[in-house]
């Protein structure tokens, strides 16, 4: 049973740090959009530094679900 808790708690993370990059890239990409920034602005760094995590992200989920499919997760 712990390892069903440590399971959930690990999944809710993913699920927080996803929306919070998600947020932040929308945000980023909004900025982007009304200001039209030059290629080395900080806007442009923080969303590439957001669509960076998120390519993170997708990994991790896929490898959870890989995990969930085999049979290494409940």
């Amino acid at each position: 049973m712990d390892k069903r808790k440590a399971w959930r708690d690990q999944e809710q993370q993913l699920v927080e740090r996803w929306n919070a990059a998600n947020e932040r890239f929308r945000v980023a990409h909004a900025q982007i959009a009304s200001l039209k920034p030059a290629a080395d602005d900080p806007v442009m760094r923080e969303a590439d530094a957001a669509r960076a995590e998120l390519e993170l992200l997708r990994r991790q989920v896929a490898r959870l679900k890989g995990e969930f499919n085999t049979g290494k997760r409940y």
